[in-house]
């Protein structure tokens, strides 16, 4: 800032260009809030009352959200002086911070899961206190759920080997570990699917077994195409060129995240398919 004795300060430019990088404003966060927030209610209804419309809005507009904003944010990092060395370093923060609101998420269904496991007195109308409640028969937990175990394991080490490839600048092992993963992550969603078809107990009105169990694996589930979908994108730019050695924070987030769900399964099966398992149900 400059001035003298015949006027007003004037605002000059210092001639530094700082690091940092303001977004354009973006609709974006809003629409992805309403589109969350729609879901939830609709699963909601979906429960109460068999009514699925809501879930499905809500689930179409979270998904168009999700590709206009990734799209955005592509274009964006591909514009030569956005992503400094300091906004990469701000997105591994939010990205980490990101996860750790998950790991949060998920403590909230083990902690509802442990709760009746270990006091099942509370489980309102059990004549028996007993966990699982009496007359609930559960997975075999050495069948279907040790299957999709193996998978998602084996897919952590294909998302494993792309990034060890990205690093030596190997692009043949970066698009055939993610096409491996994507794969993986897609036939792991199959099998969980064909194993609620395979339930003995119901998704909808089966007790507290029941609520906690779907809304601890559905959720994963769900996180589980959630990453797929991340790492498909990936695997598209990948074939395209767009990661180097030197900038790839797109893939870095995204294998993050995959981690993550790997790590989820595994307490999952754990706690709810070994530890609690109670009368295996035979197919």
């Amino acid at each position: 800032m400059s001035s003298d004795s015949h006027g007003p300060s004037t605002i000059t430019s210092s001639g530094l260009k700082q690091p940092y990088h303001l977004v354009d404003p973006s609709p974006w966060p809003i629409l992805g809030a309403a589109g969350a927030g729609a879901t939830l209610a609709g699963i909601v209804l979906a429960a109460h009352y068999h009514n699925y419309w809501l879930l499905t809005a809500g689930l179409l507009g979270t998904l168009a959200v999700m590709f206009l904003w990734w799209r955005d944010v592509l274009k964006e990092s591909s514009t030569p002086g956005m992503h400094s060395t300091i906004v990469r370093l701000g997105l591994r923060y939010g990205m980490i911070m990101f996860i750790a609101s998950e790991v949060m998420f998920f403590v909230g269904f083990f902690w509802a899961f442990f709760h009746y496991a270990l006091f099942p007195e509370h489980v309102l109308g059990a004549e028996i206190p007993m966990w699982p409640p009496q007359g609930v028969k559960t997975f075999d937990p050495w069948g279907l759920p040790f299957l999709n175990t193996m998978i998602l394991l084996l897919s952590g080490t294909t998302v494993t080997w792309a990034h060890y490839g990205l690093l030596n600048g190997d692009r043949r092992a970066l698009v055939r570990g993610l096409a491996l993963t994507v794969v993986l992550g897609m036939l792991f969603t199959g099998l969980q699917a064909w194993e609620y078809s395979l339930a003995p107990f119901k998704f909808f009105g089966g007790g507290i077994y029941s609520s906690t169990f779907y809304l601890a694996t559905g959720f994963h589930g769900f996180h589980v195409i959630v990453g797929t979908l991340f790492l498909a994108v990936c695997l598209w730019r990948a074939n395209r060129g767009e990661f180097t050695v030197e900038r790839h924070f797109g893939f870095e987030a995204a294998a993050w995240y995959w981690h993550f769900v790997d790590v989820v399964w595994l307490f999952l099966f754990i706690c709810i398919y070994w530890w609690g398992a109670g009368e295996i149900a035979v197919h």
